[in-house]
């Protein structure tokens, strides 16, 4: 018997479909990588830690402490204790399929980017010992994904937004050493977080306390 048109198209389809899925995996981890180069752009790097970050490279998987998934996309940025100042990037919100951000103890300045509340996949966002500054942004409460939060040891100022009660899965949060105020929120995770997480912010205080009792 004579192979049918359907039948010759049939393969020819599924081939089309494996191109066209190789194409669209090359293109998000070719915008991972302009993503990380613009946020590279931002900083000023002394040491040279960043130097392998080759925007010609057609994706960033092998750029130092950046780590992705079989598909190529950046889930992990580990960018702790390398000596870079600047201020943090929307581009990264970009990345979105990034899991961890890990950028403690630098000379990170300037505010949260409020876009990192697209990070939808996030599971840990640790920007403490830094100098960041401005409020938190309440767009952070998007982050539905998030198991940790460090961004003790900055500059932040302006409360603690009510809209981070929503996040179901945080398990861990230190706000501690900025300079918040207002009200700790009680509900939602909020209700195991110890005392430590939000100490040395003078102006922050738990419901019902006084003026007077702030200080922690």
């Amino acid at each position: 018997m004579a192979p049918t048109a359907a039948g010759n198209l049939a393969p020819a389809t599924a081939i089309l479909v494996v191109v066209v899925a190789e194409v669209l995996a090359a293109a998000a981890a070719s915008q991972d990588g302009d993503a990380l180069t613009e946020f590279r752009k931002g900083m000023s790097d002394p040491d040279g830690a960043l130097a392998s970050w080759d925007p010609d490279l057609v994706n960033p998987c092998t750029w130092f402490r950046v780590t992705c998934n079989a598909d190529n996309r950046v889930i992990r940025l580990d960018l702790e204790e390398m000596n870079l100042s600047g201020h943090l990037s929307a581009d990264l919100a970009r990345l979105d399929q990034l899991q961890f951000m890990e950028i403690a103890s630098n000379n990170i300045e300037g505010p949260i980017p409020p876009e990192f509340g697209n990070l939808e996949n996030l599971i840990s966002l640790d920007l403490c010992n830094n100098t960041i500054s401005g409020p938190m942004p309440p767009s952070l409460g998007k982050l539905k994904s998030l198991k940790f939060m460090r961004i003790d040891h900055n500059l932040l100022t302006g409360p603690i937004p009510n809209e981070l009660a929503g996040l179901s899965n945080l398990m861990i949060l230190n706000v501690s050493n900025n300079d918040l105020c207002g009200t700790i929120p009680t509900s939602g995770p909020f209700d195991h977080f110890p005392p430590s997480s939000f100490a040395n912010n003078p102006r922050l205080r738990y419901p019902g306390m006084d003026d007077d009792d702030t200080g922690r």
